[in-house]
């Protein structure tokens, strides 16, 4: 009866309850003290567990995040200036449900790019949709896209994630192209989704960059009056891990 209902399980790809009730069968049956109640209460919570854990990795997959990031490792060393308060509260990624923005500024290597993936981490693990894009590869993509007919298809996916993370923003100006892709990801997305842009410049240049002033208003204009603003100080963490090396 057992083999059969474990069989059954694994048909209804009930995956969590399966391996749960192997555990229970495996360390005496009955004699592990459940009753009818707690023995079924059990099986569904692992089922429950089990498929919480592989939607979050699922996320986590699909964000294609560039470093493997947890806030708990977030140095608040002095001379980086971080606000412990601030960052901790993003981390709850309360900002998400009300729409807002964060912008992430600091010199090379300070742990932008680390800080945007640990907030995109927890916003996974709280089954939220995240896509991480290094900035110049995704307009790369956008205008490859463009070519082959999946532009629109690209937008939309973007539109949809809860929170959209593009990093290493404003190594060089963007041309026209790739000014207009930025207006559309910006405009799709304005009050109704989150997004975090990390750049290695101060937010007061980023208008030169784009180029064009209507564009560049309409965008910082969508972007920055609703954004938290984090400026990371102090000397690169790359070269300090490399000097304890």
């Amino acid at each position: 009866m057992n083999e059969k209902t474990m069989q059954l399980m694994k048909e209804m790809r009930l995956y969590g309850m399966h391996r749960a009730f192997t555990t229970t069968m495996e360390t005496g049956g009955p004699s592990t003290g459940y009753t009818n109640d707690e023995l079924i209460a059990y099986l569904v919570q692992s089922e429950w567990d089990d498929r919480h854990n592989r939607r979050i990795e699922r996320l986590t997959k699909s964000a294609r995040f560039r470093y493997t990031a947890v806030m708990e490792a977030i140095d608040y060393r002095p001379s980086r200036q971080l606000d412990k308060n601030l960052v901790r509260r993003l981390g709850s990624c309360g900002f998400i449900p009300k729409r807002e923005n964060i912008l992430i500024t600091g010199s090379t290597g300070v742990g932008k790019s680390y800080l945007a993936s640990a907030i995109g981490h927890q916003a996974c693990s709280l089954g939220r949709k995240v896509m991480y894009f290094n900035t110049a590869k995704l307009f790369t993509l956008l205008k490859t896209s463009k070519a082959d007919g999946s532009y629109p298809k690209q937008i939309s996916k973007l539109e949809k994630q809860d929170l959209l993370i593009l990093d290493d923003f404003g190594l060089k100006p963007l041309d026209n192209i790739n000014r207009h892709a930025l207006m559309e990801i910006i405009e799709d997305r304005h009050g109704k989704r989150s997004t975090i842009i990390a750049s290695q410049l101060p937010v007061e240049v980023w208008h030169d960059i784009i180029g064009e002033k209507t564009l560049a208003d309409a965008i910082l204009d969508r972007l920055v009056h609703t954004a938290h603003r984090i400026d990371i100080k102090g000397e690169s963490m790359r070269r300090k891990l490399k000097n304890k090396n």
